[in-house]
């Protein structure tokens, strides 16, 4: 009986020193989860009280308006930014050749404008370069601005666009120009936008309804608040410090 009893105790012990070891590990693990560091992309950007901010557009639908846009782009020499979807870009390779070729950055804006917070790092990856080859191709020119399509993203996506050496850009000031609202209404939400400040990043749509038509009232607001407008390259490529993130969106 001593000797049953013993192994009983033997046997609850090591159920016991199991469970407390299972216990160690998984609250390690999920500290560890916890822990890690939500990566983040550039919202916004310390301009040191330079009264700078970019304009960018992100193509993925048609390229009607292309022409308009440049005209109107060109009028006020202003120099944007076009977010490009790869697919777009073997659709209307002549149209993004115009873009770049008025002085304009093309930037990355994936392969085929998938969830890419539902990929894993290969694939992003893979999504990544086949819209950076498109581009290279179309227009002869590397780029390394990248945004997530619909804006989503996550440590797996912010790693992969950094591997691939871009810089992952979003935006503070958002137009919502494709509920296709008005031109007057549109103007107005980027003009009078709360967070429109020295160093934002506003975000357009080619191909939106109103956008082309309200891109003049747009500048000229903009111009008249004393702003420069300016590529995103050309505000967020300088000394990591002046990169700053923005959460009030």
């Amino acid at each position: 009986m001593k000797r049953i009893f013993y192994k009983k105790r033997q046997y609850l012990f090591c159920v016991l020193l199991i469970g407390v070891f299972s216990a160690f590990i998984l609250n390690k693990v999920s500290y560890s989860k916890a822990a890690e560091p939500k990566l983040l992309p550039i919202y916004c950007v310390n301009t040191n009280g330079e009264r700078r901010l970019a304009l960018s557009f992100d193509a993925a639908w048609g390229a009607e308006d292309t022409d308009q846009l440049l005209e109107i782009l060109e009028k006020y020499k202003v120099k944007t930014t076009f977010f490009v979807v790869g697919d777009w870009v073997r659709k209307y390779p002549a149209e993004v050749k115009k873009l770049a070729e008025a002085g304009h950055d093309i930037a990355n804006h994936s392969d085929k404008h998938p969830h890419m917070n539902r990929m894993s790092k290969e694939e992003a990856k893979k999504d990544i370069m086949g819209a950076h080859e498109a581009i290279k191709q179309a227009t002869g020119r590397e780029t390394n601005l990248f945004r997530p399509p619909y804006g989503e993203y996550n440590n797996t996506v912010i790693e992969a666009a950094r591997e691939c050496h871009y810089h992952i850009v979003q935006w503070d000031v958002d137009s919502i120009d494709w509920k296709s609202e008005g031109v007057e209404p549109l103007i107005n939400k980027v003009v009078n936008h709360k967070n429109l400040r020295p160093g934002s990043i506003i975000l357009l749509h080619n191909g939106a309804k109103h956008t082309a038509i309200a891109l003049e009232g747009i500048i000229k607001g903009i111009l008249d608040k004393g702003y420069e407008i300016v590529p995103v390259s050309e505000l967020i490529i300088q000394d990591a410090p002046l990169c700053v993130i923005s959460m009030n969106i």
